[in-house]
């Protein structure tokens, strides 16, 4: 479990950094597209070493626990820190799509690589 919470961490970080530096050089419009295109690309690749790992969790599992990691630090740290606002929670390109992109991107991550591992 500790080790899917550092991977969850890990990708929620590299996503932060992904829209921190696109906001610096485009519009927040165009931050949103790139950070919707690299959440789910993130995380797959994350998940392919995840997976690989003899501690692994199920997919489901893990899709939910990655889910919840960065759930948790948008709400607590982003949200409620830093931005003083929870407006991102409105935003469907901003948060529920990316959401939605992680789940998915690390569930069918982890159904290809456990069937992989089985051949």
């Amino acid at each position: 479990m500790v080790r899917g919470i550092l991977y969850g961490l890990g990708g929620w970080a590299l996503c932060g950094a992904t829209m921190g530096a696109a906001m610096a050089v485009t519009s927040l419009g165009r931050a949103l597209v790139i950070h919707a295109v690299a959440a789910p690309a993130i995380f797959a690749a994350l998940s392919l070493f995840y997976f690989r790992g003899k501690s692994a969790m199920s997919p489901l599992r893990a899709a939910a626990l990655f889910l919840a990691v960065v759930a948790a630090m948008d709400f607590l740290l982003v949200a409620s820190v830093i931005e003083r606002s929870y407006a991102m929670f409105a935003s469907l390109m901003g948060t529920w799509l990316p959401f939605a992109e992680i789940f998915v991107a690390t569930w069918l991550t982890g159904v290809a690589v456990k069937a992989g591992n089985r051949e």
